[in-house]
């Protein structure tokens, strides 16, 4: 028998079609023969491990008293709602370290017990995460504290 004549019996038989399982739509049929990842989540681990985080800023006493003379104004004109632009860090939730964010808004409330400053938009932040903060209203400082 030779090999053309191997499968005559079959060849133009109609293609079977089952009555159970509806046939696979296009994008299930390709999905099959995508690539397999045996390590499910490998490649979020090696992102995690790979992703840079900030290291927290100690700050120095100098820098430290410029932010309690800038609170302590802050606290004295909170009924103006001044408006404040805060550097802080954020500690990562996954790893050492963190992030610097800077964000502008209108100081609401300080509150000295807790240590934190409580903002119009709904921001609150601890005094020991604030590295810097810049307003109008600390050009008093800059005068050497003199008032006009």
């Amino acid at each position: 028998m030779k090999n053309e004549d191997k499968y005559d019996d079959i060849i133009n038989l109609p293609h079977h079609v089952s009555k159970k399982h509806p046939p696979l739509k296009r994008a299930s049929y390709a999905a099959q023969f995508s690539p397999f990842a045996a390590l499910t989540g490998y490649d979020g681990i090696v992102s995690e491990a790979a992703r840079i985080t900030d290291e927290r800023i100690e700050l120095n006493e100098t820098d430290m008293e410029i932010i309690n003379a800038k609170l302590q104004i802050v606290c004295d004109r909170i009924k103006e709602k001044p408006e404040l632009t805060v550097t802080y860090f954020v500690a990562d939730k996954k790893k050492s370290g963190g992030k610097f964010l800077k964000t502008t808004a209108s100081a609401r409330r300080i509150d000295d017990v807790e240590r934190v400053i409580y903002f119009t938009d709904g921001t609150k932040l601890p005094f020991d995460d604030i590295i810097d903060i810049q307003s109008g209203i600390f050009d008093i400082l800059k005068q050497g504290g003199e008032q006009s």
